[in-house]
C-alpha cells in the first residue's frame, strides 16, 4: 500500500520545561492540559550548576513522575544547555508554557522567538489557572520558610519533603 494510508500516524510531542523546584499545583495543571493535547509530554527538568536548589535533580524528578503517573503519557528527564537541543534530540516541535501575568509574557515571548529562530521549534502558551495565577516556586518556599501554610500550593507528596527540608531536617 502506499499513500497517506501507509504512513504511521504522527506521534504528536511537546516539552514543559522548568527547574521545578519544588513543583507546584500551577505547574501540575499545565502539565495536565498538555497532556490532553499531546500524545506525549516531556517534562524537562532543568540542571543549573549555578544555583543550588532545594531538593536535588533525582528528587524532582521523582516527585514529577509520581504525581503526573495518572496521565499516562509524560515522560520526565533532567537537561542542561539549550531547551532546543533537548527537543532536537527527541523530534519535539512545541514548547508548552504557562503564562501567569502581562509580566511574564515579555521574558517569555523573546525566548519564544529565540528557539523559534535556532531551531524552528514553537512555544505555545497556555494562560494559567487563576487559582494559580501568583503562584511560583520561589513564592512557595518563601511562604513556607515562614510557616506559612503551602497546602494547597503543592501536591500531598511534595507538602511533607518541602517543609522537613525547610525545617533543616
Amino acid at each position: 500500500m502506499t499513500g497517506p494510508e501507509s504512513e504511521e500516524p504522527q506521534v504528536r510531542r511537546a516539552v514543559c520545561p522548568g527547574s521545578f523546584d519544588p513543583i507546584t499545583n500551577g505547574h501540575l495543571d499545565i502539565i495536565a492540559r498538555a497532556s490532553s493535547l499531546y500524545d506525549e509530554v516531556y517534562v524537562a527538568v532543568m540542571i543549573n550548576q549555578s544555583k543550588k536548589g532545594l531538593f536535588t535533580i533525582e528528587e524532582r524528578i521523582d516527585f514529577i513522575r509520581q504525581v503526573t503517573a495518572e496521565y499516562g503519557n509524560i515522560r520526565v528527564e533532567s537537561f542542561h544547555g539549550l531547551l532546543v537541543d533537548f527537543c532536537k534530540q527527541r523530534e519535539i516541535p512545541a514548547i508548552v508554557k504557562g503564562l501567569r501575568a502581562v509580566s511574564d509574557f515579555d521574558y517569555e515571548l523573546q525566548m519564544a522567538q529565540m528557539n523559534n529562530g535556532l531551531s524552528g521549534v514553537e512555544t505555545l502558551f497556555i494562560p494559567t489557572n487563576p487559582t494559580y495565577s501568583f503562584l511560583s516556586s520561589s513564592l512557595v518556599k518563601e511562604v513556607a520558610t515562614w510557616g506559612g501554610d503551602v497546602a494547597h500550593l503543592v501536591p500531598p507528596l511534595v507538602l511533607g519533603p518541602l517543609t522537613a527540608r525547610l525545617r533543616g531536617e
